[in-house]
């Protein structure tokens, strides 16, 4: 069966309580949880997290049948301002460092641009950008595997410093770590102007690269319009081969960690019962 979560912070900045009982409404079997953006009064960070409040957050939602699957620590690895990126890391690190107390190994982020509000900027395609990133990510893999943690990377097309499924293969073969794991965001590795193949041959394609490190997915939509894609809707309202992602899904990655993004409450029910209609199709 697939494994369905939910982004916590689509449903609002609430109370670890409020928010639980929220989200307990939709069943979801997990959750990526961004600690800033789903708490109003979360710990000032780095200094501020203990495996206290770690362990408070995650029996919280135990008792309502939920698990943290991916710890959110969205941060700019390359900004520009080597003060501001220090922060940043050390924020990661320190969420590295009580991750397992949430429950949780997994400490997501994307890879950041040159500019400091990571939209896109010339730069950050240059080799140099790269290696900032890759001393970024050596640093932030030092704490994981001293703590049994895991750094989880996101690509973005077009913006990001990771842009196409070749340069995550480089970023995963430069370190061969396996505190290294790669969020799989089949919508964010569509390119502006869309594919130049089947989608069915673009999942394969990324799984040939780096499938064995996939360890959670992120799931939305997309549309083309006037030759360019939106790729902010909600999962099965676009254009996205749900089908045929989801059936390769649960042959090579089986029981791997589904969260939604862009849901909300008025559309996470019925992709919940999209995705669990083609659950039971493809069991049938």
């Amino acid at each position: 069966m697939l494994q369905i979560g939910l982004r916590a912070h689509d449903y609002g900045k609430k109370s670890a309580e409020e928010l639980a009982d929220t989200l307990s409404t939709f069943a979801p079997v997990s959750i990526q949880l961004a600690l800033a953006k789903a708490f109003p009064d979360p710990p000032s960070v780095p200094g501020g997290l203990t495996p206290g409040y770690a362990r408070r957050i995650k029996t919280i939602f135990e008792q309502r049948g939920i698990a943290i699957a991916v710890l959110g620590c969205y941060i700019n690895p390359v900004h520009p301002d080597p003060d501001q990126r220090d922060r940043m890391l050390r924020r990661f690190e320190e969420h590295l460092r009580f991750a397992r107390d949430f429950g949780c190994p997994m400490v997501g982020t994307e890879t950041g641009s040159c500019n400091p509000d990571c939209s896109w900027h010339p730069d950050t395609e240059k080799p140099e950008t790269f290696e900032l990133l890759c001393a970024s990510i050596e640093r932030l893999l030092n704490t994981a595997e001293k703590c049994g943690s895991i750094v989880a990377v996101e690509a973005v097309a077009g913006q990001h410093t990771i842009s196409s499924v070749e340069l995550m293969a480089k970023l995963l073969n430069r370190f061969r770590s396996p505190a290294l794991k790669v969020i799989y965001d089949p919508v964010n590795l569509i390119p502006a102007e869309g594919l130049s193949e089947p989608q069915d041959t673009f999942f394969e394609r990324a799984f040939e690269a780096f499938g064995e490190h996939i360890a959670a997915i992120h799931a939305k939509d997309f549309r083309m319009e006037g030759g360019k894609k939106t790729g902010a809707l909600p999962a099965g309202t676009g254009e996205l081969d749900y089908p045929a992602l989801l059936k390769l899904l649960m042959q090579k990655k089986p029981g791997i960690d589904i969260l939604l993004e862009n849901s909300s409450p008025a559309t996470a029910r019925e992709i919940f019962t999209l995705f669990r209609k083609i659950d039971s199709q493809l069991l049938s």
